[in-house]
């Protein structure tokens, strides 16, 4: 079985809303900014970016929650647990929650975001950090040199 066969199990805080990820994320990454420290009560979200085809969501229909607008977080209706993000700017792409994934501790963030709005104290072992989000062009060799680190 080739490593993109693998799949790694996870769920919400209650377990009505499952999910599967098949193969090695695209990239990890922490973000800084305000918006997700008051999301997730702490310093910083974590998220894995998966090809959307490589994700399955059961259980419970997750809504929407946090951003009604482009960006679009995903809860768990019973335990309101942020699950994932999607955005038509991400394409076929879904950003899981790297903390709803049982492997949760192998998907150390490769990636910083938000770290203008960073509180002094947090730190991770991100390899990049941007004041802001990434420029989308910056994306492809992000996500290249991600593939290189984990191979």
């Amino acid at each position: 079985m080739s490593e993109d066969d693998v799949t790694h199990g996870g769920g919400c805080r209650c377990g009505q809303v499952q999910m599967k990820v098949r193969g090695k994320p695209l990239i990890t990454m922490a973000c800084h900014c305000s918006g997700c420290q008051k999301m997730t009560a702490s310093a910083f979200s974590l998220s894995a970016l998966y090809p959307l085809d490589a994700v399955e969501i059961s259980g419970l229909e997750p809504v929407i929650g946090g951003m009604h607008g482009e960006l679009r977080h995903h809860f768990c209706p019973h335990c309101l647990s942020w699950i994932f993000t999607r955005a038509e700017v991400m394409g076929p792409l879904i950003n899981i929650r790297a903390s709803m994934l049982d492997n949760v501790a192998e998907l150390a963030p490769f990636i910083e975001t938000g770290t203008s709005e960073k509180l002094p104290w947090a730190q991770t072992p991100a390899v990049h950090s941007y004041d802001m989000f990434p420029p989308m062009d910056d994306f492809p060799i992000l996500m290249q040199a991600y593939a290189q680190s984990v191979s």
